[in-house]
């Protein structure tokens, strides 16, 4: 459904959505899924692959978009980067991801922003790494715009490393209720119809009803539409990669796997769960 067809403007939208991660933030926090009280650590939350595909980050300017709590930017922190900055446009968000980065002892910089404004709101600066993914994508209405600004992000000879939900899972819908088949497709895979009007009073953590705010828009968004978007802004891909690993268990059917991610079984089809996108400003 178009964006018109909701009464509502992409900048309704997207302060609509800015609204709800603010609600989600004080659940979030508090939720075993995240494991704020020591439980999980920045390293968890990411795939084995994540850190081979990026390099040494010794000496190297990392900015993470749409970093919302800044559970994995505090990661490239500890890995040596000689700068990290995480960016977001949820208040609530920046004000405890800065908190937790104080409490740990960890020189991290987060920014209010939307990911839109990142290069005025960051006054040019240019990085040697730009990372994001694992549900962002879905808040982004126009991926040419998002990938010029990321190409600006970068200096010449720096990366965009993107690791996201698969479209596939995404096309999948929502985490499905006990009983029901998780492997049925109930949401398109490719762009050109708009965004999806969700209204939740719950998040996808553990814990209590949000306090306000449930409605959240997304966009849909395939492989090859996000392959392309940022050929045309002049990055060029070096890898691609598709895994059937997800951080958390989304299925009820899904069993442990290396690093402590999850998999499905070996009598479920075998399909594609995250992806991660490799592309390098040239320089």
């Amino acid at each position: 459904m178009a964006a018109e067809e909701h009464g509502m403007t992409t900048e309704d939208m997207l302060r609509a959505n800015a609204a709800n991660w603010d609600a989600r933030t004080p659940v979030h926090v508090a939720s075993e899924f995240y494991g704020l009280d020591g439980s999980r650590t920045a390293e968890d939350w990411f795939a084995p692959f994540e850190w081979e595909d990026l390099g040494p980050l010794r000496d190297r300017r990392v900015l993470h978009l749409q970093c919302h709590l800044g559970t994995e930017t505090q990661a490239f922190a500890e890995r040596g980067a000689l700068r990290t900055v995480g960016l977001d446009f949820s208040a609530a968000s920046v004000a405890q991801a800065r908190r937790l980065a104080a409490e740990a002892g960890r020189r991290v910089e987060f920014v209010l922003a939307d990911v839109h404004d990142a290069q005025q709101v960051l006054r040019g600066q240019e990085f040697d790494v730009v990372y994001t993914g694992k549900g962002a994508l879905c808040y982004l209405p126009d991926l040419l715009r998002w990938a010029r600004i990321v190409q600006e992000l970068l200096r010449p000879g720096g990366m965009l490393y993107l690791v996201e939900f698969h479209p596939i899972l995404n096309s999948l819908g929502p985490v499905p209720r006990p009983g029901e088949d998780g492997l049925l497709l109930r949401h398109d895979y490719l762009a050109g119809r708009g965004a999806i009007r969700g209204d939740s009073p719950y998040t996808y953590t553990d814990g209590p009803a949000l306090a306000g705010a449930t409605t959240s828009y997304e966009w849909r968004h395939g492989v090859g539409e996000i392959f392309t978007a940022l050929t045309a802004a002049g990055l060029r891909p070096d890898l691609l990669r598709e895994t059937d690993l997800l951080p958390w268990k989304r299925f009820g059917s899904m069993e442990p796997a290396e690093g402590g991610w999850w998999r499905l079984p070996e009598s479920q089809p075998r399909i594609p769960l995250m992806f991660a996108l490799r592309a390098v400003r040239p320089a």
